[in-house]
C-alpha cells in the first residue's frame, strides 16, 4: 500500500488534541478521585462509560491510553485482568497496592516504567504540585474488565454511580435509570480478594526499570551514530538479538517495549516492521520520513507506523522515544536494502 501524507497523519495523535473522558469509571465521583482524565489513544481500552473517545480503534494486538491527573488525585484500588504498563511522562506518582492499600507503594517519576502484574490490585496517586500525565499500554486488543476493591462500590454507590455485570456505568445521581433486568456487579469476596494478592517487594523490584537505568543495546539494528535503543519490556529476545529482558514478567504481555534515543540531528536507518509499532516521544521532537514526506512528532504525541511501511526517524532536538511492538517476541525492525 502506497500511504499519503494525509493518511499518515490521521495515524498521529497530538498530546494538544486528546479527548479526555472525565467520568470514565464507577469511582469518578469519588472524593480525591473526581478531578482524574481518562484517554483511550489507541483499542478500546478498559473505561465503563459511554462517553470514552476513541482515537484510534485499529487492533494492534495491545490498546495505549493515558491517565491526567492533577496533585492529590487518586485513582482508586482495581485489579486487571491483562497487562497495564504505565511509563511516567510528567510528574511524580505513587502506587499503592493491596485492596485498602495495605500492601505497600511504589513512588516513580519521568521516564520511569513500570509493568504492574496482573490479578493484583493496584491505585494511583499524582504526588507533586501540578498536573502530570501517565501513558498507559494494555496487553491485548480486548484488554478486559477492571474489578475494583469493595470499598470503591460503596463510594460509588453514594455519589450516585452503579456498575452493571456487563460492565456498564450507571449515572443514577445524572438521571440515567437502571435497565430492565439489570444485573448490579458486587464487589469482590473475602476468596476472590485472596486470590488477588500482592507479589512479595523483590518480585514487584523486578517489575520496574528506572529511567536513569536504561540501558541500551549493542544489538539494535537501529543503533548508530547518535542512535541507541534500550530494552525494557521484553518477555522474550526479538528476532532482532535485544532481548529478554530487563522485565519480562511472569504474565503475558503481547508486546515488547523499548526506549529509542537520538541526539540532535541524527537519524535512524530506513526501516519497517511487519508487526505494529507505535511511537510515544518522551522528550524532545522528531520527524518521520518516508517517500509520503515528513510527520513531526512534538513532545507528547504518540504515532502509529503502518505495518511493512518503510521510513526512518530524524532528530530535531535530543529525543526521547518510547517504542512498543507487538508480540512478545517481535521481528522488530527490518533495514531497508
Amino acid at each position: 500500500m502506497t500511504w499519503t501524507l494525509d493518511a499518515l497523519t490521521e495515524r498521529r495523535v497530538r498530546y494538544p488534541d486528546l479527548v479526555p473522558c472525565r467520568n470514565a469509571f464507577v469511582d469518578t465521583r469519588s472524593p480525591g478521585s473526581d478531578r482524574k482524565e481518562n484517554f483511550t489513544i489507541i483499542g478500546p481500552g478498559v473505561a465503563e462509560s459511554a462517553d470514552q473517545h476513541v482515537h484510534i480503534s485499529e487492533p494492534h494486538g495491545f490498546n495505549v491510553g493515558g491517565a491526567r491527573q492533577p496533585d492529590g488525585c487518586l485513582n482508586s484500588q482495581h485489579s486487571h485482568e491483562g497487562a497495564e504498563v504505565f511509563v511516567v511522562h510528567t510528574g511524580r506518582w505513587r502506587l499503592f497496592f493491596g485492596p485498602e492499600r495495605e500492601d505497600g507503594t511504589l513512588d516513580i517519576g519521568p521516564g520511569d516504567v513500570v509493568s504492574v502484574p496482573i490479578h493484583m490490585f493496584r491505585g494511583f496517586e499524582k504526588l507533586d504540585a501540578g498536573t502530570g500525565f501517565l501513558w498507559v499500554v494494555l496487553g491485548g486488543d480486548d484488554p478486559g474488565r477492571v474489578r475494583w476493591a469493595p470499598s470503591v462500590f460503596e463510594l460509588a454507590r453514594e455519589h450516585g454511580l452503579v456498575l452493571l455485570k456487563n460492565g456498564q456505568l450507571v449515572d443514577l445521581a445524572g438521571g440515567d435509570t437502571l435497565p430492565e433486568d439489570a444485573e448490579l456487579e458486587t464487589a469482590p469476596d473475602a476468596d476472590e480478594i485472596a486470590r488477588l494478592v500482592t507479589p512479595s517487594a523483590e518480585r514487584l523490584a523486578q517489575c520496574l526499570v528506572r529511567h536513569e537505568d536504561l540501558q541500551p543495546s549493542a544489538a539494535s539494528p537501529l543503533a548508530g551514530e547518535g542512535v541507541e535503543e534500550c530494552p525494557v519490556i521484553a518477555p522474550a529476545a526479538g528476532a532482532d538479538g535485544v532481548g529478554p529482558g530487563p522485565i519480562t514478567g511472569w504474565w503475558p504481555h503481547g508486546f515488547q517495549l523499548r526506549v529509542l534515543r537520538l541526539t540532535a540531528g541524527a537519524a535512524t536507518p530506513d526501516y519497517r516492521c511487519e508487526e505494529p509499532e507505535v511511537l510515544f516521544v518522551q522528550s524532545g521532537q522528531a520527524r518521520v520520513v518516508s517517500e509520503a514526506g515528513e510527520l513531526t512528532l512534538e513532545t507528547g504525541d504518540t504515532f502509529t507506523s503502518p505495518q511493512g511501511w518503510e521510513h526512518r526517524v530524524i532528530a530535531d532536538a535530543d529525543t526521547e522515544i518510547v517504542v512498543v511492538r507487538g508480540g512478545d517476541a517481535p521481528a522488530g525492525p527490518r533495514l531497508a536494502a
